[in-house]
């Protein structure tokens, strides 16, 4: 499977980027303890799904407590008015937006991390025990892979082929090539498969699934319906997309209606044709509702 270049996480801009580890005992300032952490996460964010989906995979309901946050930030910096606290008890005269996911620590009253691919590790290696096996010892490269590809090969590809301007024509079937390209090999890789890497489910299957959820729910409108079919013309994808979406870890956190209300309060980009072309019916393959995270 090819795989395109690094990716980079950001956060709201003049955020800082707090990247605290919780670590094996003591010695590491921060060190796994049952209850001491706590999640805030906005399940309408990629990110935030990403989390509450490894949250509930583990089971860490009793063990790391969550605290879900709007779709829509409420601050007119792009930030929660609930997480401000936090980050000025972590940085000084801290006077930028106050970002989700954060995972906090109950003792101190600060953050520990708001860097959403440390915190799903994070969660899984000190608190994951004899539960499901994310990130098998033997997979790391493999599931960097798959966040690389997702994050260029798929949403930032999608991204720019949905751009607005007609001067940017060439540009934008150049990134619709690119998320085509990216589709494809997934494609070939899944005939046959139920997961991505392993035969049961990783951190890769949980991170290209809230991928696929975004490309049908917000980079979708704003693409031409031509391109949507060539999206959707993927059917091993799509299934394995729907099978995960069934499976009460995964589907019972979509938010649709929050995703929806989460892009249209930032995005300014015009509607395309695509917006009426549905790809897979989530709805209708989703598990119950999360209760609990």
């Amino acid at each position: 499977m090819s795989v395109a270049p690094p990716a980079v996480h950001t956060l709201p801009q003049s955020a800082p980027a707090f990247r605290g580890r919780i670590g094996r005992d003591a010695r590491s300032g921060h060190y796994a303890v049952p209850r001491r952490y706590r999640l805030h996460l906005s399940r309408a964010c990629p990110d935030g799904l990403r989390i509450a989906v490894t949250h509930s995979l583990l089971g860490l309901g009793d063990i790391c407590p969550v605290a879900c946050l709007p779709a829509v930030p409420d601050s007119p910096d792009g930030g929660y008015s609930a997480l401000r606290p936090l980050y000025e008890a972590s940085a000084h005269r801290y006077a930028g937006p106050a970002g989700a996911p954060v995972l906090s620590d109950d003792w101190s009253g600060r953050i520990v991390s708001t860097h959403a691919p440390d915190i799903t590790r994070d969660l899984a290696r000190r608190f994951g025990g004899d539960r499901a096996a994310l990130y098998p010892r033997d997979a790391e490269s493999e599931i960097e892979a798959v966040e690389r590809m997702c994050a260029q090969g798929i949403e930032e590809a999608a991204q720019h082929a949905g751009s607005a301007g007609a001067g940017q024509r060439e540009d934008r079937a150049a990134a619709l090539g690119r998320l085509l390209e990216t589709l494809g090999a997934l494609e070939r890789w899944l005939a046959g498969r139920t997961y991505l890497i392993r035969d049961h489910v990783t951190a890769a299957d949980v991170v290209l699934w809230g991928t696929l959820v975004q490309l049908d729910t917000v980079h979708r409108e704003h693409l031409d319906a031509s391109a949507v079919h060539r999206i959707a013309g993927h059917p091993a994808l799509w299934d394995y997309a729907r099978r995960l979406t069934a499976h009460p870890a995964f589907g019972a956190h979509l938010d649709l209606d929050g995703i929806t209300r989460r892009h249209h309060a930032h995005c300014r980009g015009l509607e395309a044709a695509g917006a009426a072309v549905r790809i897979l019916d989530w709805t209708a393959h989703a598990a119950r509702p999360a209760t609990g995270t």
